[in-house]
This record gives C-alpha cells, structure tokens and sequence, in this order.
C-alpha cells in the first residue's frame, strides 16, 4: 500500500455550510464530479455518517468507460470535515475552512500506485476546480 499522500486545495467563494452542501448532496454531485468536460457523473448517493457508504457514478459520456467509486466514512465533522476509506484501503480527508469571504476545501488522499503521482493530482484538482465553479454558482 502506498503511502505518499497528495494535497490538493480550492478557494470556494460561498460561506462553509453552503459549500458542505454543494459538496456533499447527491443532487449537487451529479453536478460536478467529473474531471473533464466528455465525463459525467450520472448518479451518487451518499449517507453522511461514521459507517455509511458514499457511492458515485463516473464515466465517459461516450459510454466507453466508467466505474463506480465507493467509499465508507471513518469521521464526519459536519461543515468541517470527513474522512472516508475506499475500497482499495486508501484514505481520504476532505476539511471546509471559513478565510474571510470564502471557504478554502483541501483534500488530502492517499496515492495509488498504477497511474504517475502528477496525474493522480490533475484529475483530482480538476474535479475539484469543477466543484469551485459549481458551488459559486448557488
């Protein structure tokens, strides 16, 4: 198992509980959980809770590939934090910090080892651009 961790960070321009929605609603995932724009997030469910599961669906608009990602949560903090565990056993924490007028999301997640660290973090900081862009929209 890997231990290298990546970090990745947005300034949101919406204040913390309005972001922890946008971030954590099925409603809103299917909005923005994709890395570019030929990808879709066509169904997710989530049950916010120490033991519940988070589920999202990713693939290509195309239909030529898709997975589903899956998660349990370990801690929920609401409008502050959570850390889930996916399936493989990698980890990963999501923090919501109030700066003045915008709410900064890091996330810090265990690399896995088949793809180059570079690209692990691109994808992930473009879904998470995505999620900036959607939630300033509310």
């Amino acid at each position: 198992m890997s231990t290298n961790q990546i970090t990745i960070s947005a300034d949101v321009a919406a204040d913390p509980d309005t972001v922890w929605t946008a971030y954590t609603s099925p409603d809103h995932i299917t909005q923005w959980n994709f890395a570019s724009d030929d990808w879709c997030c066509p169904t997710a469910s989530n049950d916010l809770r120490v033991g519940g599961a988070y589920s999202a669906r990713m693939e290509a608009k195309d239909g030529s590939f898709g997975f589903d990602f899956t998660a349990i949560y370990d801690a929920v903090d609401p409008a502050k934090s959570f850390t889930y565990t996916m399936e493989d056993g990698r980890k990963v924490t999501t923090t919501f910090d109030p700066q003045n007028d915008t709410t900064r999301v890091t996330t810090t997640f265990d690399a896995e080892t088949q793809n180059p660290v570079e690209m692990q973090r691109e994808g992930w900081q473009a879904i998470l651009n995505n999620f900036k862009t959607h939630a300033e929209s509310l």
